[in-house]
Order: C-alpha cells, then sequence, then structure tokens
C-alpha cells in the first residue's frame, strides 16, 4: 500500500541514488535551493506554530513520508539512525543559514522578497501534487533569485556579527520537528507501510504546503494553524486498513462454494457456482472477476 512515485523524491532518485542519500536531499533541499532562509526572513518562525508548521511541511513533507515508507529498507532501528545522521547536519546547517540571514534581511525589501517566498512554496505545493504540473514550473532557487534580485537594496549591506539568538533557536526547532516526525515514521514504518496510501498523504500536504502562504500573505493571514489543520485531514484521511480485512481465503465462513460431506464426496444439495464465461473467471462467491479485485457494475 505504501509503494509511491512521488514526484519530487522520484526526480531525486534518478539523479543521486541511494536510500540515505535520497532521504538526505530530500530533507536538505529547502537548505540547498533557499525555501528555508526564505521562510526565515518571511518571518514564518515568528510563532512556534509557525516553527511546527515549517518543521513538518517543508522538512518532513510528503517526499519525506514517500521516501521513508516506500524506498527505504531495513528494520525500523536502522531506518532511525539513517534519519538521525541525516538529521545532525540538517539542524546544523538551518541554525547556519539563521545565522546569517540578518546580513542577508539588511539588502532586501522584505515586503517584496516575503511575496515570492510565498510564491515558491506555492510552487512547490503544485510539483507535489502533479509531476506534469512541475515540469512547467521554474525550480524553487529560480523563483528564490527572482526575489532576491526584484527586493535587492544594495544601499543597506552591513554585516551583522551578533546573529539572532531566538531566530537561530527558532530555525533548529523548525529543523527538529520536522527530523522528529521522519524519526516517527521510520519508527512506525512497518505498521504504517499497512495502513497509510503514500500517495493520498502526497496529495493532501500538497494542499497542506499551499494553504502556508496563504497564512503568511493573503487574504488567510493569521496566527491559527490552518496549514496544520490541513495536514492534520490529509493524514487520516490517508490511514486506509481496508486491506488488512479483506474478505477471503479459507479463515471466511463462506470461503468454499461446495462442502464435502463425512464421506469426502461434494454435497450436490449445495448451490453450485456460478460460472460466467471462461471458467478461470469462476471465484468462490460466484463474481466474475472478483479474484483480480475488480467487480461488476451492478454489484
Amino acid at each position: 500500500m505504501s509503494s509511491s512515485r512521488h514526484p519530487v523524491a522520484y526526480r531525486l532518485e534518478r539523479q543521486v541514488g541511494g536510500n540515505t542519500k535520497l532521504l538526505a536531499t530530500v530533507m536538505g533541499l529547502p537548505l540547498i535551493d533557499g525555501i528555508f532562509p526564505a521562510m526565515v526572513l518571511a518571518g514564518a518562525l515568528d510563532t512556534w506554530t509557525g516553527i511546527v508548521q515549517v518543521g513538518l511541511l517543508v522538512f518532513g513533507g510528503s517526499a519525506t513520508v514517500a521516501v521513508i515508507l516506500a524506498e527505504m529498507d531495513g528494520t525500523p532501528r536502522e531506518q532511525a539512525t539513517s534519519v538521525l545522521a541525516v538529521g545532525v547536519g540538517l539542524v546544523a546547517v538551518a541554525a547556519l543559514e539563521a545565522a546569517f540571514a540578518p546580513t542577508i534581511q539588511s539588502v532586501l525589501n522584505l515586503a517584496v522578497f516575503e511575496r515570492f517566498a510565498a510564491l515558491v512554496i506555492a510552487a512547490i505545493a503544485a510539483k507535489t501534487a502533479s509531476a506534469r504540473v512541475g515540469e512547467y514550473l521554474p525550480s524553487s532557487g529560480v523563483i528564490i533569485g527572482l526575489g532576491m534580485l526584484a527586493s535587492l537594496q544594495p544601499s543597506g549591506f552591513r554585516v551583522v556579527t551578533n546573529p539572532d539568538t531566538t531566530q537561530v533557536v527558532h530555525a533548529v526547532a523548525a529543523a527538529g520537528s520536522g527530523v522528529a516526525f521522519a524519526l516517527t515514521v521510520a519508527v512506525l514504518s512497518p505498521r504504517l507501510r499497512e495502513v497509510v496510501d503514500v500517495d493520498r498523504f502526497r496529495f493532501g500536504s500538497a494542499v497542506a504546503l499551499g494553504v502556508l502562504p496563504l497564512t503568511i500573505v493573503g487574504p488567510l493571514e493569521s496566527d491559527a494553524p490552518l496549514a496544520l489543520a490541513v495536514l492534520a485531514v490529509a493524514a487520516l484521511l490517508a490511514l486506509d486498513p481496508g486491506d488488512q480485512f479483506e474478505v477471503g481465503g479459507s479463515d471466511h465462513p463462506d470461503a468454499d462454494a461446495q462442502t464435502v460431506t463425512d464421506g469426502g464426496e461434494y454435497d450436490d444439495d449445495q448451490p453450485s457456482v456460478e460460472t460466467v464465461g471462461d471458467e478461470s473467471e469462476t471465484t468462490a462467491y460466484g463474481y466474475p472477476g472478483e479474484d483480480d479485485g475488480e467487480r461488476r457494475p451492478w454489484l
């Protein structure tokens, strides 16, 4: 059930290869292409709600879930070890970028840059939802670069040697919450593979990610954790435990269409199995084609 071809993860898999390396690339991509510094500068980490939203949606999004559940092998402990190894570097780089954020902020018009930061998140949400749409959208780095050019104010440049401690702590907390989410998925991976539809969660998290920029700049600007609420609903809708309770097999009381008498012969009084067309389509329940999971519209 957990098999997935996440558009972002699949593209990166072909480029980097290796499960742990792929996980590091997926979780570290926001640090590489400028998404995380943009979120720091846009004030998305000013509240603890915003910290959790950025951590879960940017670092621990559906691509991270898809890599852990559909790509990574090994025991939960081995997967958790890989996540922790990636997480240490992730948190360190996030803190470093947050420390340099005030220097970058000195040369930018934040009112303009915030809109580009929101735009890049919306683009990532679209790419997550559809690989075909992502083919027509520019990369995150291009959008961030254009945003920096549009908001550039060189006259205000100054090197900030004393970084904002609160901003650094918030950045570490955001990265840490993403790592904690990935660690939880790794530990529970055997169970989650049975009950989670990864592609359904991917689409739901794309919607949640699309709500996030609207809470930064836009009609939904609010301190309420709207993106987290959407993500929680997406997680609930992605649960699909039905396959564990499929009807069939010898344990079902009606699994045998004919019963065997004490004499070892079939009881002719039992109803015969309905045959439709080719005998290969005959099933114990008399439903043609049911053995391959297909039922006729009238059933």
